[in-house]
C-alpha cells in the first residue's frame, strides 16, 4: 500500500474504516473458501488483505485512544525519540570467600533385598 493510499485512509471517517474493515474481511473469507476449494491466481492476496486489515485496525485502535472519530490522529512512527542515555555500569565488588565445608556427611549403607534365584540358573 502506498503512502498515499494511507494517508487517504487517516482522512477517512472512523464509521467508513468500519465499513472498509467489514468489506476486508469478507474478502478475506472468500479467499481462504476459494483458497481451499480451487487454486487461487495470486496466492499472496490472502497476505495483502491480513496486511490491509491490520491497518484498519491500527488506525482504529489510534483513534480510540486518541479519542476521535475523524482522522485526526496523526502518524506516531513519524516522531522521532531522542535516544536514551547509555548506561554506565557499576565496578563489580570483589566476590566473598567461598564458606569451607566443615565436616562430610557419612554414607548409609543402602539395604537391598535380594532377589530370589530363578529356575534358568541352572
Amino acid at each position: 500500500m502506498k503512502k498515499n493510499a494511507i494517508k487517504e485512509l487517516r482522512e477517512k471517517d472512523t464509521e467508513a474504516l468500519t465499513q472498509e474493515l467489514e468489506e476486508k474481511k469478507k474478502q478475506l473469507f472468500a479467499l481462504r473458501s476459494q483458497a481451499v476449494t480451487q487454486k487461487l491466481e495470486d496466492p499472496r492476496q490472502v497476505t495483502k488483505i491480513r496486511h490491509e486489515i491490520a491497518r484498519l485496525y491500527t488506525l482504529l485502535g489510534q483513534r480510540t485512544l486518541a479519542g476521535t472519530s475523524n482522522g485526526e490522529v496523526k502518524a506516531e512512527k513519524s516522531v522521532k525519540k531522542e535516544a536514551a542515555p547509555k548506561k554506565v555500569k557499576a565496578p563489580k565488588a570483589e566476590a566473598a570467600p567461598k564458606a569451607e565445608k566443615t565436616e562430610k556427611t557419612e554414607k548409609k549403607p543402602t539395604t537391598r533385598a535380594k532377589k530370589p534365584a530363578t529356575k534358568a540358573s541352572k
